[in-house]
């Protein structure tokens, strides 16, 4: 009788161990080591965003940071952003970041009334996202690091590179703030490099081979942006712009090396950094309300000989002579 109590008792333990184990496995990082719980949450899964997130964790480690993170990608789909956010919200974490703007709205939205400060990554227009009061006012329990893009350099690069361009067209996702101020801005500055700017809007990515097929037949080139849902169908753009023989600029370097001609853009891994760096002040005990946002306005010049072959573009040696190189991303791996 007293073998089969030890028995019994061994048994509930093993099991107690086994329960133990699954929740563990369920709340991903949350182990109860102490260290700080940071959730990340990615809009989308392409090489800027992905560069982000490594970013934001060489400036986690630069700091000395003992954290555990949990980083989720919403895979471009809103409700999957809503919930992962409230998820986070849920366990009490320590931080949150959101990359990308429409993830950052959720962060937010998820995360304020739970008292739990979030940063930003990659927002161009924080502003108009209202991820933020005014250019030098975040807003309460928020800050990060915004991507503005440098339009005006992007400009002045693709008129070094095609003398004889008129027109510039641009696609984007109405429903992205970020990508409807940045319209904007390249309207208002087009004019001065000769320019006239040729938009095309959608809604969901089904749209997006339609849209080229109107908007390739009356441009010279086209520029993208960090738009989410057209850099995630990329391919198809730099496709059919190559059968039509409309050279295609990125703007940053990943999408360079996924196929357009040059980018004048920013650095996404030193983006995620500055954001990782911002976020171990506040988990050492910064006050987030005395740490307002960034916007980075290095940026850097990146071409892509095989594209520009591709598109029968010769790159000036002005330009060859100051920019940094990428092929094609089968070539790098």
């Amino acid at each position: 009788m007293k073998s089969k109590k030890i028995m019994l008792l061994i048994a509930a333990m093993l099991c107690a161990g086994l329960l133990a184990g699954c929740a563990s496995s369920e709340s991903g990082t949350d182990s109860g080591s102490g260290a700080y719980k940071i959730g990340v949450l990615q809009y989308a899964d392409h090489p800027s965003l992905d560069n982000c997130l490594e970013g934001f964790k060489q400036g986690l480690d630069s700091e000395g940071i003992e954290y555990e993170l949990t980083a989720q990608s919403a895979k471009n789909d809103d409700a999957t952003n809503t919930q992962i956010a409230q998820q986070f919200a849920s366990r009490q974490l320590n931080l949150v970041c959101g990359i990308a703007t429409p993830s950052a709205q959720a962060c937010y939205n998820a995360c304020y009334e739970a008292g739990i400060p979030v940063i930003f990554n990659a927002v161009s227009d924080p502003v108009a996202a209202n991820l933020a009061v005014s250019d030098t006012e975040p807003m309460d329990g928020m800050t990060g690091v915004s991507d503005k893009l440098p339009v005006e350099e992007q400009l002045k690069l693709i008129r070094e590179i095609l003398p004889e361009a008129q027109k510039i067209g641009i696609l984007y996702t109405t429903s992205e703030a970020n990508s409807v101020s940045t319209i904007e801005e390249y309207k208002e500055k087009a004019g001065a490099y000769g320019f006239e700017i040729v938009e095309r809007g959608i809604t969901n990515a089904a749209e997006i081979p339609q849209a080229i097929d109107v908007l390739l037949p009356g441009v010279d080139c086209v520029t993208n942006m960090t738009d989410n849902t057209i850099v995630n169908n990329l391919p198809v753009l730099i496709e059919k712009a190559e059968a039509a023989g409309v050279p295609v600029f990125g703007s940053e370097e990943e999408q360079v090396a996924a196929g357009c001609v040059a980018s004048a853009g920013i650095d996404y891994i030193e983006l995620g950094r500055k954001a990782g760096v911002m976020a171990a002040r506040i988990l050492s005990g910064e006050d987030i309300s005395g740490i307002p946002y960034e916007t980075m306005t290095e940026s850097k010049i990146t071409i892509n000989p095989d594209a520009a072959a591709a598109f029968n573009v010769e790159l000036p040696q002005s330009v060859t002579d100051r920019a940094e190189v990428r092929t094609s991303q089968a070539d790098e791996s």
